[in-house]
């Protein structure tokens, strides 16, 4: 079942997913899954307050969601509870229902997929064989390579556009080449819904725009729902059907592309004075000048010329 981003902005405007009953297991089905979490409290070991503090996220199934916020927000944090890479405190994190700290590791794996920032891997493994581990959930421990492993790893470098990385030794990549080599084997994983922290981080613009298409594709293709952290607002603004804007680990918006992107939200945010105009791709931002805290923009030139 193909979805634009269009069709889904109409149905889902508010950027939250609302069932009368628990979705059920459908893997195999046209139906997307759904992932969501419920009133989270999410802190790290060495942290005394938490970064996330009772928030609520629904990621509308077979969508695209962007987590945007300024450095620090909690994206990045979110992003790993919901993918039980962080237990919460409190609330739960949901699967087609189900709670993901109920689920064992390959069984989670085989539904969800996780690209995170510190992705590793021995220096001297091949392009080849660092996506073929992505299709660990689906194989026993002495099973040997299936004609569907084959076929999701080949068509996992094919989506990720590094054919010609095949053979090479992943220390011998670009940082930008090697994460294409990680893109590639978060989807050979062949999952239902898929986690993405920052995938452009160290690429230029063209292979940025590459991981915009695989992304694009595999949600209009596949029904796949992806959550995916941001940096660059307009980058999420054209990519997601919907976007959730977080600052010091609240949600403060959430929404359509264009319901979040405004010149308001990226004042009080981002703290930033911008224009921002909607175009066909989405918004368009243009920043025009930082913005100070509230502070220092009421001291008078007078003050200012004092502390000098």
């Amino acid at each position: 079942m193909t979805r634009n981003a269009s069709e889904t902005r109409q149905r889902n405007g508010t950027g939250e997913a609302v069932t009368d009953e628990p979705p059920v297991d459908t893997s195999g089905s046209e139906t997307a899954s759904e992932l969501s979490g419920e009133d989270l409290v999410l802190r790290y070991p060495s942290t005394d307050e938490p970064v996330i503090d009772g928030e609520r996220l629904a990621a509308t199934p077979g969508a695209v969601t962007a987590l945007v916020g300024p450095n620090g927000s909690g994206k990045s944090t979110l992003l790993k509870g919901l993918a039980k890479q962080l237990a919460p405190d409190e609330g739960t994190v949901l699967l087609d229902g189900r709670d993901v700290h109920s689920m064992g590791t390959k069984e989670l794996a085989r539904k969800l997929g996780l690209l995170s920032q510190e992705s590793t891997s021995p220096e001297s493994i091949t392009v080849e064989d660092l996506v073929y581990h992505g299709r660990y959930p689906h194989r026993g421990f002495f099973e040997t390579v299936t004609e569907e492993d084959i076929r999701a790893v080949d068509r996992a470098i094919d989506l990720a556009g590094c054919g010609h990385l095949r053979g090479r030794e992943v220390g011998s990549l670009s940082g930008g080449q090697k994460q294409l080599a990680w893109v590639a084997m978060v989807l050979a994983q062949d999952t239902d819904v898929l986690l993405l922290d920052e995938p452009t981080t160290f690429l230029d613009l063209h292979h940025q725009l590459e991981v915009m298409e695989i992304v694009e594709t595999l949600r209009d293709e596949s029904d796949i729902t992806v959550v995916v952290v941001l940096h660059d607002i307009e980058q999420a603004a054209r990519l997601a059907d919907e976007m959730v804007a977080l600052e010091d680990g609240a949600i403060q918006a959430r929404g359509t592309p264009e319901e979040v992107v405004t010149e308001e939200l990226l004042a009080d945010v981002f703290e930033i004075d911008a224009e921002v105009d909607v175009t066909e791709r989405g918004p368009r931002v243009t920043p025009l000048r930082a913005r100070h805290d509230a502070e220092e923009a009421e001291r008078s030139p007078a003050d200012a010329s004092e502390a000098e």
